[in-house]
């Protein structure tokens, strides 16, 4: 027996669509709105399995190579296909200036900080 949401992918192939009735069945509440799944819900069947078996692994790809019986390129293209279709936000701290940087320091030597958070306020 096909998951609810195979058939839901298989139904919806790469297309863009909304939820718009979430039924909480151990509740009997139904909801109604416009919801959207999250990205790893978006992926076809065949890739959220791939994604599922990855974490299970720890990320071991040997592992997924001996599952999948696929050899290291293919696994890190699977993966490298999957890891596009999401968005990663990364962002970068915000650089401290000189004189922030020598209050951090003039306080740490006042004993007015602790050490950790005077390398917190520095790493940004």
């Amino acid at each position: 027996m096909a998951s609810p949401w195979q058939d839901l992918t298989d139904l919806t192939g790469d297309g863009e669509f909304t939820v718009e009735r979430v039924r909480l069945s151990d509740k009997d509440i139904a909801i109604e709105g416009s919801f959207d799944l999250s990205p790893l819900a978006r992926l076809s069947a065949e890739d959220q399995v791939f994604v599922m078996a990855f974490v299970q692994c720890h990320g071991s790809i040997k592992q997924m190579e001996r599952i999948f019986g696929i050899s290291y390129p293919t696994v890190k293209k699977r993966l490298d296909g999957i890891a596009s279709r999401f968005e990663f936000v990364i962002s970068e701290p915000e650089p401290i200036d000189d004189v922030e940087r020598s209050e951090v320091i003039d306080q740490l030597e006042r004993g007015e900080i602790t050490v950790d958070d005077a390398v917190e306020r520095l790493s940004g």
